[in-house]
């Protein structure tokens, strides 16, 4: 892992450091699995669809450790705003827009929305049950068949809420790029975005990370032998 850091305050053309190298990992990492588990679940590759849920078990866990212990703008203290924030913030949206360092207070119910989600549905998908038995989450031992079937139900429920929030998340990346000229993908690749202030400075907390990762390794192992 490289050491990200920010090159003091960002001038008018200067490209300030806002998101860590981490954050983007694990957005990524999300995007491709969510892809990979739809997949294997639609073509009965069940033995990958629950690894690729146990994958995702591993990445929320880092992500909800990563909202206390990571950088500033990972913190989900540096972004949840209450309901005057997120008023005023949209009485703001117009040209010409300056980009808020690490998600704005709009953006930050849609990024608490969709990690909701993901709990939600690797929490139902450990627990399913398919309806004749033969396929389940690695903790079904623990529940009856009917509430196995009721988790699977609210698994694929979930699923259905978690798509409808991506496209609403790409509906606004596209907004933000037509309407606002501004390029939200880039800095989620590069970490780096024009026209903002830092989202954080200084090296990167790589024990902080090492831990989160274990703490995630941890956790899916632990499922696996309860």
């Amino acid at each position: 892992m490289t050491t990200d850091r920010a090159a003091g305050p960002a001038g008018p053309s200067s490209q300030a450091v806002i998101w860590d190298g981490a954050i983007r990992l694990f957005h990524w990492s999300t995007v491709a699995l969510v892809a990979l588990a739809w997949w294997s679940a639609e073509n009965g590759h069940m033995d990958w669809h629950r690894r690729f849920g146990l994958t995702m078990l591993g990445l929320v866990t880092f992500r909800l450790y990563w909202g206390v212990a990571g950088t500033q703008t990972a913190r989900f203290s540096s972004f949840v705003k209450g309901p005057n924030a997120i008023a005023a913030y949209i009485r703001k949206l117009k040209r010409p827009y300056s980009p808020a360092p690490g998600h704005n207070p709009l953006g930050a119910l849609s990024v608490l929305a969709l990690i909701a989600a993901l709990v939600l549905q690797v929490t139902a998908g450990l627990f399913a049950v398919d309806v004749d038995g033969l396929e389940s989450g690695p903790l079904s031992h623990l529940v009856s068949f009917d509430q196995g079937r009721a988790a699977a139900e609210f698994h694929e429920t979930v699923f259905n809420i978690l798509i409808a929030l991506i496209v609403l998340h790409v509906a606004a990346l596209i907004f933000y790029r037509v309407r606002l000229q501004t390029n939200l993908v880039t800095a989620m690749i590069t970490g780096r975005r024009a026209n903002s202030e830092p989202g954080h400075d200084g090296p990167f907390p790589l024990v902080r990370f090492i831990i989160g990762v274990a703490l995630a390794g941890v956790v899916v192992l632990a499922v696996q032998q309860i």
